[in-house]
């Protein structure tokens, strides 16, 4: 299990006492799973029935999660917004929506340069609340590894709510479909979608008048993500299956290997090797078909259903071009994986306000692309990959409810890139829905 030790890891802290590193590993590794190895492999074989074209991916949340946001209100508003974009794109695409969050474990996140300057001051970037604080001061910005034993506390309380709303009645259908007619008459965005909500309700109101209520109309099946991005965090919660003497990382039921960690001779394709869970790995515009080919070899020799999804994230410009020799040549190579579309990391620009930002008819625009390429190659898109969060932020440009770069200062909270608001992430869903039903 530990032979990515030997290799290169990229994007790792540079710790300040590798003694206290060794004690919180250690703490860590005695701690019981966050997850299951069993929930891992009922994952799989959804994201199986996705590589055969059989269901469809909605994943997402935010783009880095803080231990201050792990709180009940939060928590409920992201599950919310999920599952209002999941009841759209079910009743569309007339398939299961694999329900995967970026929650209780996104707290790391990569960055482009290990530090940042401000007004001559230099000091280390913020990578993510696992690793540092956000404040601009030298005491927050010193990597501390005890903050890994901190976001293993704060994903189990995000888990356990996590949990409790989608098995404790929050997730009715009906109330979660009552949610979306509200959004239908109040945006201006919405009301373009009152066809399709008025289908749903007459679904609904069939099934009821015929007496069907089903226990799957009252909870749902939800699972956690995050990028495995500090490696001694996720090996420390890597745990041999009982059943089958196997590792599963069990910080989350699926993990995924970021763009700038994918390098086949690295420590995180080599760790991500030897677990058993499902796994994602983000493919960029510069991605060519023998890397993508040399990725399944690796991950995936034996070619198992479910085991492998690669999250491209081409940017709205360069999708159409970059996309299909990938689909095709991993296609025509007979390996099973799972398409899914990030349209949100290559469409990020900086607003003359400084503020970093994303328009929303671009994330439309990939998404848009992603169908029409699958579309032409007979394959499935299977799914989408956002970063949202349930409250109203005005960190992303566009949408329903417009808006406007003037208006970014407003509420502009992220701890580090721009997401869809709520109003935004249901506008997007039911965007993506009409696209389902014309492909």
């Amino acid at each position: 299990m530990d032979s990515w030790r030997e290799l290169p890891a990229a994007q790792q802290p540079d710790w300040p006492d590798r003694g206290e590193l060794d004690k919180v590993v250690a703490e860590l590794a005695d701690l019981p799973p966050l997850v299951f190895a069993g929930e891992c492999d009922q994952l799989k074989s959804e994201l199986a029935a996705v590589a055969r074209g059989e269901a469809f991916v909605l994943q997402g949340g935010d783009c880095a999660e803080t231990f201050a946001g792990a709180t009940a209100d939060a928590v409920r508003n992201k599950l919310k917004t999920l599952l209002q974009m999941a009841i759209v794109l079910t009743y569309a695409g007339k398939v299961p929506i694999v329900k995967i969050g970026r929650m209780a474990g996104q707290f790391a996140k990569p960055r482009s340069k290990p530090t940042e300057v401000r007004e001559g001051v230099e000091l280390p970037a913020y990578r993510g609340d696992m690793v540092n604080g956000f404040d601009f001061t030298p005491e927050s910005r010193a990597p501390d590894p005890w903050r890994l034993l901190r976001a293993y506390h704060s994903a189990a309380v995000t888990l356990n709510l996590c949990r409790a709303f989608t098995k404790g009645g929050y997730a009715d259908l009906r109330q979660v479909h009552a949610w979306n007619q509200d959004f239908v008459a109040g945006s201006p965005a919405g009301r373009r979608y009152e066809r399709l909500a008025r289908e749903i309700d007459q679904a609904l109101a069939f099934m009821r008048a015929c007496g069907a209520d089903p226990e799957e109309f009252h909870t749902v099946e939800f699972h956690s993500s995050h990028e495995a991005l500090i490696l001694d965090y996720d090996r420390a919660l890597t745990r041999i299956d009982s059943r089958t003497g196997l590792p599963y990382d069990v910080s989350a039921h699926m993990v995924w290997i970021g763009e700038r960690t994918r390098g086949l001779d690295g420590a995180h394709v080599e760790f991500f090797s030897r677990i058993r869970n499902p796994i994602g790995v983000k493919l960029g515009p510069t991605t060519t078909a023998e890397d993508a080919l040399a990725l399944i070899e690796r991950l995936n020799p034996d070619n198992e259903p479910g085991r492998l999804t690669f999250i491209t994230r081409m940017g709205a410009k360069k999708i159409r071009d970059a996309l299909p020799p990938l689909v095709e040549k991993v296609t025509a190579g007979g390996a099973v994986v799972g398409w899914v579309c990030d349209p949100m990391h290559g469409n990020t620009f900086e607003a003359p306000s400084g503020h970093k930002t994303r328009r929303f008819d671009d994330v439309l625009d990939e998404v848009t692309g992603f169908f029409e390429v699958h579309r032409a190659l007979g394959t499935h898109p299977g799914g989408i990959h956002i970063e949202f969060t349930g409250d109203d932020v005005t960190e992303c440009v566009g949408g329903g409810h417009e808006v406007v770069e003037d208006d970014l200062a407003l509420r502009y909270e992220t701890a580090c890139d721009p997401r869809l608001n709520r109003g935004q992430s249901l506008d997007l869903a039911f965007r993506v829905a009409e696209l389902y039903r014309s492909a």
